[in-house]
């Protein structure tokens, strides 16, 4: 059996090894690192494959929900309202403009925000709200919009984990994730499911006048050259990464369904786990081959027996990658600890911290790896 990774991306380029390395080859005879003409053909197939008007690479996903909010012009003291279960890069970014961050929970099957706290957490200072597609699964975004409508706020989808996936509105409707709010952001980290090999992100909307202000933010406030109209950073996605994205996003579809089909055998083979809560969907309630809300980047089980934590290590010493995503909320975090908050507002997010563990989860698992991680899980949860 080959080595269990959490993500095995030497295999998976090994299978696109020849696409890739022609492409890197073009742009090192080209020696056009930064936005040549990979750069700009990743972008408009990017934006074909999502259906949005503009796509604006940046440096990495972090940087694109940073120039996105630069770009809504939100002002020092402007309350943004975001999940409290989640990486610190979404509240990070809230924190260096000098905005207020407001946390909330999150639903206890899908792991989104929850709706009633997002609501509760509106006051007349709240200018958006971001919410962020946990482990490959579309928010809640017929509710977040209409919140968001009626209240005149902004929303800035964190699609870092859920590129890819479609979100099926009430009345039958589908769009990508990434393309609902009035701007979207993702990144291209090695693991993502759209991964380059280096650090990569990008910004979606479909807003004119956002994309040429985000434009020039991303170039140093520039659009002609030594002339600075808006105060900007530098934040380019170089052609080598381009290149590595264009060569995989054909691939993208694949890769999600590849997760989907791991998904699938997972849940089969510990639904009769009484110890385990396994992934449903927002869509259905359950996973299927073709549930596409959900594009697996982490597939994540609650355990409710208290023996995660020896679960944790017992896979590592039969040689299972995992993984506990995130220990600590970031209520909890010392940078980001406010007296607003009360524990008994985050009692979903307080139990998941002690319950969630992250399996193996790529495109190229085989049969035979879940079968052992599988029956390595139940044996131990028996």
């Amino acid at each position: 059996m080959r080595k269990i990774h959490m993500v095995d991306l030497q295999s998976q380029y090994q299978k696109i090894k020849e696409t890739v390395d022609a492409s890197i080859q073009e742009v090192l005879n080209s020696s056009s690192y930064i936005n040549g003409p990979y750069v700009k053909e990743f972008q408009k197939d990017l934006e074909d494959y999502l259906d949005v008007k503009h796509v604006i690479p940046c440096a990495n996903g972090t940087d694109a929900l940073q120039i996105a909010m630069m770009g809504l012009d939100l002002k020092p003291g402007d309350e943004v309202i975001t999940a409290d279960f989640t990486f610190a890069a979404t509240v990070e970014v809230i924190g260096l403009l000098k905005l207020t961050p407001v946390l909330v929970d999150v639903e206890p099957d899908t792991f989104n925000i929850d709706i009633e706290a997002l609501k509760k957490a509106i006051t007349p200072k709240t200018k958006a709200i971001v919410p962020v597609h946990l482990f490959g699964q579309v928010a809640n975004m017929d509710a977040i919009m209409e919140i968001a409508n009626a209240h005149n706020l902004f929303v800035i989808e964190d699609n870092a984990q859920a590129i890819g996936a479609n979100y099926t509105f009430k009345d039958g409707s589908k769009k990508k994730a990434g393309t609902i709010g009035n701007v979207g952001t993702t990144s291209f980290f090695p693991s993502k499911n759209l991964g380059c090999y280096g650090d990569g992100g990008a910004i979606f909307t479909n807003d004119d006048d956002l994309a040429h202000t985000i434009r020039g933010i991303v170039n140093h406030g520039m659009y002609k050259r030594y002339y600075h109209d808006v105060v900007g950073v530098n934040s380019r996605l170089d052609s080598i990464q381009a290149a590595v994205l264009k060569a995989k996003l054909p691939l993208l579809d694949s890769y999600c369904n590849a997760r989907r089909k791991a998904a699938v055998y997972y849940n089969n083979a510990f639904k009769s786990n009484e110890h385990i809560i396994t992934p449903t969907t927002s869509s259905c309630g359950e996973i299927c081959p073709t549930c596409d809300c959900h594009v697996f980047h982490q597939y994540t089980l609650q355990i409710t027996n208290g023996k995660r934590d020896e679960l944790h290590q017992h896979l590592l010493d039969n040689g299972i990658a995992n993984a506990i995503y995130y220990p600590v909320p970031l209520h909890k975090q010392k940078a980001y600890v406010d007296d607003r908050y009360n524990e008994e507002d985050f009692k979903v997010t307080n139990t998941l911290i002690d319950t969630v563990i992250s399996l193996p989860m790529h495109t190229e698992l085989d049969e035979e790896q879940l079968a052992f991680i599988t029956k390595t899980v139940n044996d131990f949860l028996s």
